[in-house]
């Protein structure tokens, strides 16, 4: 019982233990969070991860994984660059035959074989995780590449017209042929649709001729191979114009059985390893993948080759194949396929061909007198464009493409994989990054084929992957630095043997007793378990990470770190030393417990070459001045001092001009410096010189200024140099200034009149406008004066009758 609660507190402790390591700071390292045990865990975190196999290297209380880090952080923790372990990926080239170089008709006759368009075609790489290898790939077309063109023709009796055209096919196009390849074959074949209802009628007579009236049809059939392939043009009339129409219901044909069966027939068809052409000719719809069911079929297409006697004999047992298989198998044969499809159906097919790559589409005429023009168009297309594909990828392994086209026109991603309007004799190039992400379960190597689409060449690519150290090659087992051999010492560490744990493998899981070992975790008079920065295990501190990881716990209980020092400006130490458990330990030239005092007297240097102006001591760096009176960053400044030159004013005033206060005293007071006269201020001395240099400009008693300079030689003797005439302000001219006078008093008389006058004229101007306004506006009143008298009395003859 006791022993089972050992072995319970045990696990316990190594689960916490693990927890700790997993603490692994989100924003920090990769590979401190890959948390590596070993050599090869650390290489496979990341590019830039190494391993310090130094035995030496790991601080007190660190745990093994702290030897994984960034290469630059190792470098700095004092790992030397010989022990630190960092294997690089490398390519290597097996097999680079240069892209063939030959010209139609004057090149000697080559086998397919012997032509080469791809380079290189094989190659080795070896890669670590996250480290991308980059290779290129050449592609050129080739001219007078071989061709071989199979032409897949539907005989249900809507073709009846377009059959009589194409049995003259054979010579017409071999005769085209000829102007792009001097190596051309053709074949022929022929399909209905599946012999079962409701598909084809199953009556007798209708499986005889499935026309009506007088019509002669052929019995109806999936698929015929009616002619392997052939460069006798002649061979191909004579069998074809043996072909009969035939017949069935519905308007769908079984065109994708036929397709399947020409892709994966090979050696019956006849295929070579050169460029494959399929001409698939019908003027109706296709069924695909499930449409089997109407005629109880089932069974998935199996995608293998059915051909008895040239027939296909399984129509009736398998259903039509999908769209993705078909490309699959059109793939993997090397098979670039022409849709030649009436103007109905245009719409289907583009939709189709969008499906299925290196494939095109061409209108079809109603009697197919056009197909010869049709196949050419085609061809010149699809051989125009190269697109690269790989086989596919092991679990973890990412391929990214890059393309450099003609006229200077480069693709990425998808486009990265292809290059268009590729002339014959055109060079171009790829640019390929292979990566892998994690290495495989068993590490066991892999292999990969990128090929351009529709030609049989391909580039084969062996990868090996890094997923162990050099280091590891070299372990120790049962190595006495393991505890008496109870581990292999590989990579600077011990790799416990099962039972065993321990940075020494020195304990046992199953004698384990975490009370006992605890006591050996403990400081002193400390209840403490590791200080409370890690955990114990096997009587070993192992201290806990940080979430950044340049801070570290280390020291026998992870008493010590590297990040709880005095600080400077915001800086541990202020970087100018190393924080090593809690002490700073500073740089040379510092001190301070925060190595924040520079020894350094150069930023106390005055100008005068002495250390503070000889008024100070230089402490930390900085200027401490003895006298308080004195300050500034070397002792310069003296607010309460005069000046040098508000200082030697008087003297040098008396004995340069003999005038001044001290005129009368000047032979006894300023005798102390030696005066040289000088006729301008540019013959003064200017700064540079050795000695320190104070340049003065000063008034005499006449309001002159006088300029001169002051310095004192190494003799520690004072020299004046000073400017012989002094510049004296010129008095005012009376007369200039006088005459100003007048003048402004008389313009400013005049020119108040003016404006006066202006005012006048505009006010006399306004009063009669108003005085007319108001004559218009008068309103006079016509009735008579009721008191007024007429003098005049009129006297009317009362007998005057007019006469």
């Amino acid at each position: 019982m006791a022993k089972t609660n050992f072995n319970s507190l045990f696990w316990v402790v190594l689960l916490c233990c693990s927890i700790w390591d997993g603490f692994a700071q989100p924003g920090g390292s990769d590979c401190i969070k890959a948390n590596a045990k070993s050599c090869g865990e650390c290489i496979q975190a990341g590019p830039n991860c190494g391993w310090c196999k130094a035995q030496n290297f790991l601080q007190e209380g660190e745990p093994t994984s702290a030897r994984c880090d960034d290469l630059a952080a190792l470098k700095s923790k004092g790992c030397s660059p010989d022990e630190i372990e960092n294997p690089r990926g490398t390519k290597g080239v097996l097999k680079n035959k240069e892209v063939t170089n030959r010209s139609k008709g004057t090149a000697e006759k080559l086998k397919p074989e012997d032509i080469t368009q791809i380079q290189p075609q094989q190659l080795v790489l070896k890669l670590r995780t996250g480290e991308p290898q980059t290779f290129s790939l050449k592609f050129k077309r080739a001219e007078d590449y071989p061709i071989d063109l199979y032409y897949l023709m539907d005989l249900s009796y809507s073709m009846k017209d377009d059959l009589e055209n194409v049995k003259s096919l054979g010579t017409a196009l071999m005769r085209e042929m000829e102007k792009i390849t001097s190596d051309f074959r053709i074949g022929f074949g022929s399909f209905v649709e599946k012999t079962v209802m409701p598909y084809i009628s199953t009556t007798p007579a209708k499986l005889r001729n499935p026309c009506t009236g007088d019509q002669n049809c052929t019995s109806p059939f999936s698929y015929k191979n009616v002619l392997n392939l052939t460069s006798e043009g002649k061979l191909f009339n004579e069998l074809v114009g043996k072909q009969h129409i035939s017949g069935n219901l519905d308007s769908p044909e079984g065109g994708f059985d036929a397709i399947m069966q020409v892709a994966v027939c090979g050696t019956q068809i006849g295929w070579r390893n050169v460029t494959r052409l399929l001409v698939f000719s019908t003027d109706a719809g296709f069924h695909f993948a499930g449409d089997g069911k109407l005629g109880g079929i089932v069974l998935p297409n199996d995608g293998r080759c059915h051909l008895e006697n040239n027939m296909y004999t399984m129509s009736h047992y398998y259903d039509y194949p999908s769209i993705a298989h078909l490309v699959q198998k059109l793939s993997e044969n090397n098979i670039q396929t022409i849709f030649a499809v009436t103007e109905e159906f245009q719409a289907v097919y583009k939709e189709l061909k969008n499906l299925i790559p290196k494939s095109a589409v061409g209108t079809l005429s109603a009697n197919s007198s056009n197909v010869i023009q049709l196949i050419i168009d085609a061809y010149n297309s699809l051989s125009s464009e190269v697109i690269l594909e790989n086989s596919k990828l092991p679990k973890g392994v990412t391929i990214n493409y890059k393309s450099y086209c003609k006229n200077g026109v480069n693709g990425t991603g998808e486009n990265g994989r292809k290059c268009s309007n590729i002339s014959i004799g055109d060079e171009v190039k790829f640019e390929i990054s292979v990566t892998a992400n994690e290495c495989p379960k068993k590490g066991q190597n892999e292999t990969i084929k990128i090929k351009p689409l529709g030609f049989t060449e391909e580039v084969e690519i062996n990868l090996q992957f890094i997923c162990e150290c050099q280091c590891q090659n070299e372990g120790i087992p049962n190595s006495p630095d393991c505890h008496q051999g109870n581990g292999t010492f590989e990579c600077g560490a011990c790799r416990c043997n099962e039972g065993r744990i321990g940075k020494e493998c020195e304990c046992s899981t199953d004698e384990v007793n975490s009370e006992d070992m605890d006591a050996y975790c403990r400081r002193e008079n400390s209840t403490e378990i590791c200080s409370n920065n890690g955990e114990c295990v096997c009587g070993q501190c192992v201290c806990r990470k940080r979430e950044n990881t340049n801070e570290v716990y280390s020291g026998r209980y992870c008493e010590c770190d590297n990040f709880n020092c005095d600080r400077s400006n915001g800086l541990i130490c202020g970087g100018n030393g190393n924080c090593k458990c809690r002490v700073c330990e500073c740089f040379p030239n510092f001190t301070g417990s925060a190595c924040d005092c520079s020894l350094d007297t150069s930023s106390c240097m005055a100008s005068n070459g002495q250390i503070c102006n000889g008024r100070g001591t230089c402490e930390c760096g900085t200027c401490n001045c003895t006298d308080a009176k004195f300050q500034g960053p070397t002792c310069e400044m003296c607010q309460t001092c005069l000046g040098v030159c508000a200082a030697h004013k008087d003297c040098v005033q008396c004995r340069a001009f003999k005038k001044g206060e001290k005129k009368d005293t000047c032979s006894r007071d300023c005798m102390h410096f030696n005066m040289t006269l000088v006729e301008s201020r540019d013959k003064l001395p200017q700064p540079g010189q050795p000695d320190p240099l104070s340049h003065c400009k000063e008034k005499d008693v006449d309001d002159c200024w006088f300029y001169f300079t002051y310095s004192i030689n190494a003799n520690n003797e004072a020299i004046v140099h000073v400017v012989e005439t002094p510049e004296c302000p010129t008095g005012p001219d009376i007369i200039p200034i006088v005459a100003g006078v007048v003048a402004g008093i008389v313009l400013i008389g005049l020119a108040l009149l003016l404006i006066w006058k202006l005012l006048m004229i505009i006010h006399d101007r306004r009063e009669f406008a108003k005085f007319e306004k108001e004559k218009m506006n008068a309103k006079w009143d016509t009735g008579e004066n009721p008191i007024y008298k007429s003098a005049v009395t009129t006297v009317v003859n009362p007998k005057y009758e007019g006469k």
